[in-house]
């Protein structure tokens, strides 16, 4: 049985979410399908700082944002920077009153969950296919084999998503750089002496090639992303079923590191959880398609060190929706008006996100990164 939806949001992340909570407020329903199987099937990750002319801008769309500020994690942006050896080259204090405030990503998620009607999101709705039916119609098909059509299908279905092949031939390429996850439960009581280390917010560790990012989490917990410059089939091959094995891997490109930061991985708790970092062309666009358009990652996956992926996705998904209220009945004409502000706006943050990643890992590294606090703080 085939079923129709005037407007389909393919992923339920931020960007997804957002989209159909701007709509909704503006009375306008959507249907969002995501391929969990419910909202608790797999952790969000860890925490976000929210720009206030993106993410915050978005959440002033939806009408949430006194409900964010109350999510806000006191302390959160509060930084260090450390060489190999542990030396502290630098320190930040907090300012959450300021234009980033840090806030989980998990809660940033329940907020806009909560926010829409029950029903709006079809759990265990995995696409496996789309094709266009003409007259800017599109045809869905889902794992379990249920069809459904729509008039307008937006794909907010992340780095591969199944909905940009309607659009581009652009494939996600890897950056050269990989992370571990790992995470440090119960820090202060359990890892304090790594919890020092981290401090109250986030701490960047840098050398040539390879670093320690890691964050405070509202739980009390660290999580810590292990950056190394290796080939995508050296991270591909850690074995994430042996722990002990996994950390021997990646602890080897750290042998003359400071003892204090090697810890970060050799007391981790739980499993590593390796992930290749992609990204599209920093240029990546596509002709007008009826009917069709992306969001966030599937229309500009970039690397995180701009730390625009979350806020550019939720403004993506408020002035998609702005744009459709804006034009009742005219959907090209939203679309249009849409992709004329996206294209070049996540062109500049791709960007600079592939630079700072060069600045981040560069040989004297934390040189660059402390060359780029230096010039934001005497341009303010």
């Amino acid at each position: 049985m085939t079923t129709h939806h005037p407007i389909a949001i393919v992923g339920a992340g931020l960007g997804g979410l957002t989209l159909a909570r701007v709509l909704h407020v503006n009375g306008i329903a959507a249907t969002v399908f995501d391929l969990d199987a419910s909202p608790a099937a797999r952790t969000q990750g860890g925490m976000l700082d929210i720009h206030d002319d993106s993410g915050q801008a978005a959440l002033h769309a939806a009408g949430l944002h006194k409900e964010f500020r109350a999510l806000v994690h006191p302390g959160g942006q509060a930084m260090r920077i450390l060489d190999r050896h542990a030396t502290v080259h630098r320190t930040e204090e907090d300012d959450s009153s300021g234009g980033r405030p840090e806030v989980d990503r998990g809660h940033l998620r329940d907020l806009l969950l909560g926010s829409l009607p029950p029903g709006t999101v079809r759990w265990d709705a995995k696409v496996t296919g789309a094709r266009p039916l003409g007259g800017a119609r599109h045809e869905v098909t889902l794992a379990d084999g249920h069809i459904f059509t729509t008039d307008l299908l937006v794909g907010a279905d992340g780095a591969w998503s199944r909905i940009r092949p309607l659009l581009s031939d652009a494939a996600p390429a890897y950056t050269g750089v990989s992370f571990v996850e790992s995470d440090l439960l119960d820090a202060d009581a359990r890892h304090p002496a790594s919890a020092a280390v981290v401090g109250g917010g986030m701490l960047f560790a840098l050398g040539d090639g390879k670093g320690f990012l890691a964050h405070r989490e509202t739980d009390g917990s660290l999580h810590l992303y292990t950056a190394l410059t290796v080939p995508q089939e050296w991270i591909n091959s850690i074995d994430v079923t042996d722990t002990a094995a996994a950390k021997a891997a990646v602890l080897a490109h750290f042998a003359d590191w400071d003892p204090s930061l090697r810890a970060l991985v050799a007391d981790a708790d739980g499993a590593l959880v390796p992930r290749a970092i992609h990204a599209l062309p920093a240029g990546h666009r596509w002709d007008r398609v009826p009917g069709v358009t992306l969001l966030g990652d599937a229309a500009h996956l970039m690397s995180p060190f701009a730390g625009e992926g979350a806020n550019l996705a939720m403004l993506d998904g408020a002035e998609l929706g702005q744009a459709i209220a804006a034009h009742p009945g005219d959907t090209e004409a939203a679309l249009t008006a849409y992709e004329q502000a996206l294209f070049p706006r996540s062109q500049t943050a791709a960007a600079m996100s592939a630079a700072n990643l060069q600045t981040c890992f560069r040989a004297d590294a934390p040189q660059g990164l402390l060359d780029q606090f230096t010039a934001h703080h005497q341009a303010a």
